[in-house]
């Protein structure tokens, strides 16, 4: 498996949902997680990362709260957003970084 800095860097966007497995909100994001990479396809890559299996990387990227989804792109962090986010509003996001 590549490592976070080779997955960040692509120049294809790359949605990162820090997030823990005890945490009701973070479960609520995977089926939304699902919906848009369903629609975006080979456009967006997206990634999970629990926080309490890698608390350097959380605290690399200052994540106070889960679930955390940050937009990367060419290893810049380009949209940050704590909480439930909905599919249409993830997806506008991301279309705006495909380039």
């Amino acid at each position: 498996m590549d490592s976070f800095e080779t997955v960040i860097n692509s120049d294809t966007p790359v949605l990162v949902d820090f997030f823990a497995t005890w945490c009701g909100p973070c479960k609520m994001m995977s089926p939304i997680l699902k919906e848009v990479k369903d629609k975006m396809g080979d456009n967006v890559k997206i990634i999970k990362v629990d926080v309490d299996k890698n608390q350097q990387l959380a605290a690399q990227f200052n994540v106070q709260g889960v679930p955390t989804l940050i937009v990367f792109k060419n290893g810049q962090a380009r949209w940050r957003q704590s909480g439930v986010v909905q599919a249409r509003q993830l997806q506008q996001v991301l279309n705006e970084h495909i380039v």
